[in-house]
């Protein structure tokens, strides 16, 4: 800038200038876009957590071994009260195993010893027995729900276990002595020879066992003979199996080892003890069919009878309470078929009465007729079944009903009766029958209906020898597939040996129970060495039998006599 003179004139130095602000409508335009921007982010972060934190917790739970941190989660473990429970049935088992064992290796020992040598073994035996009785009888109990209280029911169930631990005790002590008596490790040779001895006698046994089964079939029918069905052919897969290890026994002992030919030896006793009771159960089938054919004629007849003594009070008492004619006195049909004489003041022609003027007789008849007037059967009055209406006279057979049965349930159950009856005499001339069976069905016709009648003769006997086959073949069934067979079939079993004398209509309905469980048990496990690699011959069947452990591909180490802690000592062996 110049002034008239030209010269230049110097300005003073700015200072800082400020910036000058913004113009108030730029300002709010800013804010506007910048919120909505912060608010789209913060709402796309939290949903991209919710989103992690919901997989994360999906995937913890329905993955297995899934849990936080990426590491596997322990699986949740039994309560304790089941764990109590499968403890439980596994010291049934256990138990039950080891006694079987113990009662076959016991046989050879007293074939080569004598009764009286073996007897402290045979009883710490029937010792153990005792205390697994009285486990299953718990069981057995438990499983009807008693007793009902949480608190109870676990101590049932430790009561179990220690039954069972006892009884292995007992076991487990006397193996030592066994051990002794036999000296197996000093020498097997003689034992060998007690074991070959059986295994030619089974073999014999075996071969005739065939044709025997065959011609039970063709006489009796199929149906006869389903429960040993196959027991030949299992048989000598076992035999086979023994005739493998006492070749093996044999050649190990005489090169120096005995030791190391017990395990062998074992095997193959155990395998020819289960070969002798499958054989045995068609050998036993035998016998009890030819028995049962001969008693079925004398059982329908004693049951015909039973209902023949029974039916004239049911008549009689069904006619009173629809007020019809023939209010005769009750009475039961006598050994002649007569029946007891009219009473006074019914329909003409009725005979008099000892017992009219308020005597003995008429008071017992008093006592008869009550019932009938409530639809209850009435009890018969002994002394009428004469016909004479004396009452003292000869020995009657009247049977006495109770009455607390109604007429028309008593009638049903006759009826019933009459009809399986019928059914069986058709069978015994339409050709091939199951008498065992036909037995069974004639003692279970008979029972519902009052009156001992003949079930304390024929019916009895008839009643008794279809138990005792029942349990036996159930148990025949159990011992040869224990391996696979679980504790309801044999606390079944259990509970049907200790009825069969006192009640053989219940034993032999647990022990038909006993063996249906037991071979669904086997159907359930199946072979475990079905596969691409066969085992070698018989094995399948010993570990299925329990002869073997089952550890090892090739069947593992045998057992023998002794509880849970001395049953497998001779693994270290094989």
């Amino acid at each position: 800038m110049t002034i008239n003179g030209g010269g230049a004139v110097a300005l003073p130095r700015a200072g800082p200038v400020a910036a000058a602000p913004a113009p108030r409508q730029d300002e709010s335009s800013t804010s506007d876009l910048v919120l909505p921007l912060v608010a789209v982010g913060t709402a796309v972060v939290l949903a991209g957590y919710g989103y992690v934190r919901r997989t994360r917790r999906a995937r913890t739970r329905t993955t297995p071994g899934g849990g936080s941190g990426g590491g596997p989660a322990p699986p949740p473990g039994p309560s304790p009260a089941a764990a109590l429970e499968e403890r439980a049935r596994d010291a049934l088992v256990l138990a039950d195993d080891c006694v079987l064992t113990c009662r076959e290796e016991l046989g050879f020992a007293e074939d080569r010893f004598g009764a009286a040598a073996v007897a402290p073994f045979a009883r710490a035996v029937r010792a153990a027995e005792t205390e697994l009785s009285a486990a299953f009888g718990m069981r057995r109990r438990y499983d009807h729900g008693l007793p009902e209280d949480a608190a109870g029911r676990r101590q049932a169930l430790a009561g179990m276990i220690g039954r069972c631990e006892e009884a292995g005790r007992l076991l487990d002590a006397a193996a030592d002595g066994f051990d002794a008596l036999r000296g197996l490790r000093r020498g097997a040779g003689e034992a060998l020879e007690v074991a070959e001895t059986r295994f030619r006698e089974l073999t014999a046994r075996t071969g005739a066992a065939g044709p025997v089964l065959t011609a039970l079939g063709e006489r009796y029918g199929s149906e006869a003979v389903t429960s040993v069905t196959g027991y030949v052919e299992q048989a000598k897969d076992r035999l086979v199996f023994a005739t493998s290890r006492l070749n093996q026994a044999r050649q190990t002992a005489d090169l120096g080892s005995p030791a190391d030919a017990v395990p062998h030896l074992r095997a193959a006793e155990g395998a020819v003890a289960q070969a002798g009771v499958l054989v045995g159960a068609v050998e036993r089938l035998a016998t009890e069919l030819s028995s049962a054919a001969r008693l079925v004629p004398a059982a329908l007849t004693g049951a015909e009878a039973h209902l023949a003594r029974i039916r004239p009070g049911t008549e009689t008492a069904a006619a009173r309470l629809h007020g019809g004619p023939g209010r005769t006195a009750v009475t039961a049909r006598g050994p002649g078929g007569s029946s007891g004489g009219p009473v006074p003041g019914g329909p003409p022609g009725t005979a008099p009465d000892s017992g009219a003027a308020g005597g003995p007789a008429s008071s017992e008849r008093a006592r008869a007729e009550a019932p009938a007037a409530s639809g209850r059967a009435p009890a018969v009055v002994p002394g009428d079944a004469g016909g004479t209406g004396a009452g003292a006279g000869a020995p009657q057979a009247a049977e006495v009903v109770p009455v607390d049965v109604p007429v028309g349930e008593l009638r049903a159950r006759l009826g019933h009766a009459d009809r399986v009856l019928a059914g069986v005499r058709e069978e015994l001339v339409g050709g091939p029958y199951d008498p065992l069976d036909a037995l069974r069905r004639i003692v279970r016709a008979v029972a519902p209906v009052p009156g001992d009648g003949g079930r304390a003769g024929v019916l009895s006997a008839a009643a008794e020898l279809v138990a005792r086959s029942a349990t036996a073949g159930a148990a025949d069934f159990v011992t040869t597939h224990r391996a696979a067979v679980g504790v309801a079939a044999r606390t079944h079993l259990a509970e049907a040996r200790r009825l069969v004398d006192s009640d053989p209509e219940a034993a032999d309905s647990l022990a038909r129970q006993a063996r249906h469980l037991a071979e669904q048990d086997v159907r359930v496990h199946g072979n475990p060495y079905a596969g691409d690699t066969e085992p070698a011959a018989g094995i399948a069947g010993a570990v299925l039998g329990g002869v073997l452990l089952g550890e090892k591909p090739d069947g593992g180490p045998p057992t023998g006599f002794g509880g849970p802690r001395t049953r497998d000592r001779w693994r270290t062996s094989v």
